[in-house]
């Protein structure tokens, strides 16, 4: 009887969620290979092997190509257009280079969703001579937001009056109604190559108002059920309009009046997907590997409630990391803490997350804030 052997993953990235990715597969021994810009970074020090090269080099992608079977990404802000020659050429890329090439122009990913019918909110490309016109037409406060290279809160601009006009983003960009909604939900879904599609419960979002990063997902929500399935069939018509194959994080506004409309779709492992690692049946990580190697999915039921906050970098720091507190923080019990491995600190930076599980979503906000309060990412070089 001939054995299966798992096919290599190759992930272009050397990040945390790199990193997460790999745990996952250490567990049913599938080797991994990373592109990453420098090493040792998160992803490389755990990989099973590494090639050092820019996410945009073709040489060191195609590399890559040739070390594994299957090609991903844990980034958007990758060469897309290497990537679909790969595919042309037969090597299998996942997400597409098709659906990644959508993702990475913010304005074609509304354009898209648009065109299927789903609902997201007014916009309107900046052309270089419609920019007053089009800040009367929306009138203040208006977002910018820049078609390319955004991510945790780069690449958007709030404009609150004609004061903020001359520190406009420069480039390609579009400007977008502001919506004032009551939450920020998100939504992670996953689909095979089969076509079996799975969400997870809805979770809420709270951001940092200093950086816009997200800083704290809540599960489960305190929806009616009705808006939560709402947005879970939202999220997976977004993924099918895509035609998307893998893991996707799929934002949304709830806004005032109970409507939701779909922000943004990032192609890969989320933030607001970190809670399922210990709260799901199935984390993300998992799943995303099952998508890979079009493997069945997994449950996404809830286990418990649960609340993820990110550690994010002290305010004042900046050098080789240290962590504060974290012996006190582990001594309560349904508290796990995820560090990402990143050698050098500095202030809001990514640092790893904390869950806490809980009988009630309360008990587990209570959990989550109390580490919290416990840890800070310094450095050891002092202030």
């Amino acid at each position: 009887m001939k054995a299966n052997r798992y096919p290599t993953i190759g992930i272009i990235g050397g990040g945390q969620l790199g990193r997460m990715t790999i745990l996952e597969a250490r567990r049913m021994d599938i080797p991994v290979v990373v592109l990453t810009p420098e090493h040792p970074s998160p992803a490389s020090d755990i990989a099973n092997d590494y090639i050092v090269g820019s996410l945009y080099d073709k040489t060191k992608i195609k590399e890559l190509a040739q070390a594994c079977d299957v090609i991903t990404f844990e980034i958007e802000h990758v060469d897309a257009d290497t990537l679909a020659e790969l595919e042309k050429d037969g090597k299998k890329v996942i997400p597409s280079s098709g659906v990644l090439q959508i993702i990475q122009d913010k304005s074609i990913q509304k354009k898209v969703l648009r065109d299927h019918g789903l609902p997201v909110s007014s916009w309107d490309m900046l052309d270089g001579n419609n920019r007053e016109e089009l800040l009367k037409h929306y009138g203040y406060p208006v977002v910018q937001k820049s078609c390319r290279g955004g991510y945790d809160g780069k690449g958007v601009m709030v404009i609150t009056s004609p004061e903020d006009i001359p520190q406009m983003l420069e480039g390609e960009s579009f400007l977008e109604e502001w919506v004032d909604f009551q939450k920020e939900i998100a939504v992670m879904v996953a689909r095979n190559e089969k076509g079996e599609i799975k969400a997870y419960p809805l979770v809420e979002m709270e951001f940092n108002p200093e950086t816009n990063i997200c800083d704290t997902t809540i599960v489960p929500s305190k929806l009616d059920e009705q808006l939560q399935r709402e947005a879970r069939e939202l999220a997976i018509q977004s993924v099918e309009a895509l035609n998307g194959v893998g893991i996707f994080g799929v934002e949304m506004f709830l806004t005032r009046d109970n409507k939701i409309l779909i922000n943004e779709i990032a192609p890969r492992p989320h933030n607001s997907g970190h809670y399922t690692i210990e709260g799901c049946i199935t984390s993300q990580y998992e799943q995303y590997i099952r998508t890979l190697l079009n493997l069945p999915l997994g449950s996404t039921e809830l286990i418990q409630p649960n609340v993820m906050i990110n550690l994010l970098g002290a305010e004042g720091y900046e050098g080789p990391t240290a962590i504060s507190g974290y012996e006190k923080a582990l001594e309560i019990p349904g508290v796990f803490l995820h560090i990402y491995g990143k050698k050098l600190t500095k202030p809001h930076r990514k640092m790893g997350h904390l869950t806490a599980l809980g009988k009630t979503r309360e008990e587990a906000m209570n959990k989550a804030q109390t580490a919290k309060q416990l840890i800070t990412i310094l450095s050891d070089k002092g202030e």
